[in-house]
């Protein structure tokens, strides 16, 4: 990967913990994830998914990643709110402040 600042690098593990373990993240299924019936699988996928390069991910925050299922194009993206989900994170390295949103999608939905 190219130079990653440590901002970045901090993001990165916060957001693979939360995504492999779905602990300090609320999961969401847009409709199109729920009408396909697989969302154990899907989640399997996102939770094990470590294929970030510099074209998926250029900044190096891995707070998205794309995968195929069965032929379908999956989606997944983190980011990052206020602890009332209203706003945006002050700071998305505070878990105190910070709750991350793991929303699971078609890209069609985007």
């Amino acid at each position: 990967m190219t130079d990653v600042s440590p901002l970045a690098m901090e993001l990165a593990a916060l957001n693979d913990q939360a995504r492999s373990t779905l602990t300090g993240c609320t999961v969401f299924f847009t409709r199109g994830i729920i009408e396909l019936d697989q969302e154990a699988s899907i989640l399997q996928h996102v939770k094990s998914y470590n294929d970030f390069t510099p074209e998926n991910d250029p900044y190096g925050e891995h707070d998205f990643g794309a995968f195929d299922l069965d032929y379908v194009r999956i989606w997944w993206k983190i980011d990052y709110y206020d602890l009332q989900m209203e706003h945006a994170s002050p700071d998305p390295t505070d878990p105190g402040c910070t709750t991350r949103v793991l929303t699971v999608l078609l890209p069609e939905e985007w």
